[in-house]
């Protein structure tokens, strides 16, 4: 997906383009010698992460080079967006903190619902012994899914363009608390429907699913209500508009709501 909301972002970006007198400058060919740099490093040290960190700044100097310092600003955020197709092995540690975040929260909602549970570590077992223990993995602490709804909220700010920026901002960060609440709602759906349903369906079946089915789909309608707030709109609440009408004479006035 990364690529693919590259090249859309740039088509978006190049719009805003179409009146802007283009005039080159050498001052790119500074970026174009970085990104070579870079790709040479990547070979010396067998580091492919440096090679995809380079590109965006070739990229970036040949559009300064070729159309000017404004085009280049212009297609700056597209072109490094591909960094978000980079893995950073550093946010690995971080893995454990969540899963210790995603146990207690999940045993927190799955109280909420009547599902008494006990936690041990990232192990969770029911009180009554009704089914067997769950350990939230790796794989369940939800960081894989942060990084996405991360990429998916930046290219989401970026294309808000009738926001502030600080509201562009403030949009794409709320990827953090909504992947954690998401995730935690996701891990107790598992223990609720294993309560209600069936274990056996709830460790297999529902635990390969819920992220799609439920996951993400709440992530982005997170990021669409919030989208609204920000603008002003309340979704599904229609604006009233007030109509002032003067007669004859300033005193008077006729108000409509509509």
């Amino acid at each position: 997906m990364v690529p693919l909301l590259s090249i859309y972002m740039l088509v978006h970006a190049c719009g805003k383009l179409r009146e802007t007198r283009f005039e080159g400058s050498l001052h790119g060919l500074w970026f174009i010698i970085l990104g070579a740099l870079l790709f040479l490093a990547a070979v010396r040290t067998q580091q492919g992460r440096l090679a995809i960190g380079g590109l965006p700044f070739l990229l970036s100097g040949a559009v300064w080079c070729y159309w000017g310092r404004l085009a280049a600003l212009r297609c700056a955020f597209p072109l490094f967006f591909l960094w978000m197709s980079i893995p950073l092995p550093g946010f690995q540690q971080a893995t454990v903190g969540m899963q210790i975040m995603a146990t207690k929260t999940a045993h927190i909602f799955s109280g909420l619902f009547g599902v008494e549970t006990v936690v041990e570590g990232t192990n969770i077992t029911f009180a009554k012994g009704n089914w067997d223990s769950y350990s939230i993995a790796g794989g369940c602490s939800g960081m894989r899914s942060l990084m996405a709804l991360i990429m998916v909220s930046c290219a989401w700010g970026y294309l808000a363009d009738k926001l502030t920026l600080w509201k562009r901002i403030t949009l794409a960060f709320s990827a953090i608390p909504l992947s954690i609440v998401a995730n935690a709602f996701r891990v107790s759906s598992i223990f609720i429907c294993a309560e209600y349903i069936n274990p056996a369906f709830a460790s297999k079946t529902w635990h390969d699913w819920s992220g799609l089915l439920f996951f993400f789909p709440a992530s982005l309608l997170g990021l669409m209500l919030l989208h609204s707030l920000l603008a002003g709109e309340i979704p599904f609440l229609k604006r009233r508009k007030t109509i002032i009408t003067h007669r004859n004479t300033p005193s008077d006035k006729e108000v409509t709501e509509v």
